[in-house]
């Protein structure tokens, strides 16, 4: 496994809309498997391909709740209720922000064996579908913010 560069907010493969994974080839689950590394090793709960330069419809998130997730080609299929929390980004680092979020979040995707999944979430692990989802389509959460916390509220919280 290998740990991969994060790309930061400046960079404009960020912006992009990634394409749908057609097979689920070894190079898939290579690099899968080197999220999973990556988004430890950065102390992350998500990390959406494209974060690492690959513009794949592909997102590793790993909660308490969850556990360790792996979604190829990931939608959301539907959602409730209302959170408003304080979110963050590998690809946005010292920066963190409150987003305006749906409590319940149900998603349909591939396992890496290609067999449909659904997934439903609460809390921090909705929020992580909705944010890394994101990322699928270019939107980063400082675009969705609702309003971004100073350093004393950062260093406080």
């Amino acid at each position: 496994m290998a740990i991969l560069n994060i790309l930061k907010d400046t960079d404009p493969t960020l912006r992009k809309t990634s394409r749908e994974v057609a097979d689920i080839t070894p190079r898939i689950l290579t690099l899968l498997d080197d999220m999973k590394d990556t988004m430890r090793a950065a102390n992350g709960c998500g990390l959406a391909a494209v974060q690492v330069g690959v513009l794949r419809r592909i997102v590793v998130i790993e909660t308490e709740e969850s556990g360790y997730i792996e979604l190829i080609n990931p939608k959301i299929v539907a959602y409730s209720g209302r959170q408003q929390e304080a979110e963050g980004c590998l690809s946005v680092p010292g920066r963190w922000g409150i987003t305006d979020r749906p409590m319940h979040v149900t998603v349909k995707a591939l396992n890496r064996k290609g067999e449909e999944i659904t997934l439903t979430g609460k809390d921090l692990l909705a929020r992580a579908f909705c944010h890394e989802l994101d990322h699928l389509d270019g939107v980063l959460f400082t675009d969705k913010a609702i309003r971004m916390l100073s350093r004393d509220e950062i260093e406080e919280g």
